[in-house]
């Protein structure tokens, strides 16, 4: 059976606050035609500028991914991504009137609950997976990236931090749409308090609070409620992966295998796959790792969702 593409049944908007920028942004998830893939628009910019979600446009991976052209950019688009990803949505044009992504509460889940109040529309043209035909890795250091062949979608992560909450932790599974809810889309961001000012002195991590990500004193978490995973970090790392390989612009049937990476490792990565078009092709049948899940079900009430400034 040929899985069938989808995008929203009808527009959705957000708004919140941006992690690095620190701006107020507003964000609106409107449908697509088939086959246009994932695109954004600064809306604040004259004319709009649409940049595409795809590798061809990552100008940054420093500690978030930036996609952008000459004269405009979009940062922190990596949860959205995944959440995009994770509910089964192919086409989509994402309006954004500022350079980043709202953080929401620094994971996936907000955009789920979004997509779910504005339900999804099949559409009359085939999903294309890119299938791994043959392994392709990348390494950097103690830092390595290995994709290999698989009909469905798999990935074991292994991180490893100097701090006690952390120390070495580690995932493995398939990800399908019901997998990525429960245990991946919660997973928030992370930072460390010793680092903070370090950061926002950079331009970085300006938005930061306990509203959009884990802080981590020397001994503890100073987020109320604690960790939502007791490996919500490595959880959260899992996450970034499948927000920045959906810059391929189709789902991978693929067994991925992680250590220690983050954006810029996965960057190359989808860059040495697409540089080898021989350990891969393009497949309209998967294992039903995408299809709509049973919980996207359109609702007809409230369909905008915002959080404090």
């Amino acid at each position: 059976m040929v899985d069938l593409q989808h995008t929203l049944e009808r527009a959705v908007s957000a708004a919140g606050i941006g992690l690095h920028t620190g701006e107020r942004v507003y964000l609106k998830i409107n449908p697509s035609p088939a086959n246009t893939g994932i695109c954004f628009v600064r809306s604040d910019l004259r004319p709009e500028e649409v940049i595409p979600a795809r590798s061809d446009y990552i100008i940054d991976t420093n500690f978030a991914t930036t996609i952008g052209t000459k004269t405009g950019s979009i940062s922190t688009i990596e949860h959205l991504m995944a959440a995009l990803l994770g509910a089964g949505i192919d086409n989509a044009l994402i309006e954004v009137n500022g350079p980043e992504v709202p953080a929401m509460d620094g994971s996936a889940a907000p955009f789920l609950s979004l997509f779910q109040k504005a339900g999804l529309k099949t559409q009359a043209e085939p999903r294309r997976y890119i299938e791994i035909l043959e392994p392709i890795s990348i390494a950097r250091g103690d830092r390595s990236l290995v994709i290999e062949p698989c009909k469905n979608f798999r990935v074991s992560f292994e991180i490893e931090f100097e701090h006690p909450l952390i120390a070495r932790q580690s995932f493995s599974g398939k990800i399908t749409q019901q997998t990525f809810k429960r245990h991946i889309s919660k997973a928030r961001t992370f930072g460390f308090l010793r680092e903070l000012e370090f950061l926002k002195k950079n331009g970085l991590a300006r938005g930061g609070s306990l509203q959009n990500a884990i802080v981590l004193g020397d001994n503890s978490v100073f987020n109320d409620g604690g960790l939502r995973f007791s490996d919500e970090f490595v959880r959260h790392k899992v996450l970034d992966l499948i927000g920045d390989l959906y810059l391929l612009g189709a789902p991978v049937l693929g067994k991925v295998r992680a250590i220690k990476s983050g954006h810029g490792l996965h960057h190359l990565l989808v860059q040495k796959i697409l540089d080898h078009p021989c350990a891969w092709q393009f497949v309209e049948q998967g294992e039903g790792t995408w299809r709509v899940p049973y919980w996207l079900v359109p609702q007809k009430d409230v369909i905008s969702a915002g959080l404090p400034a």
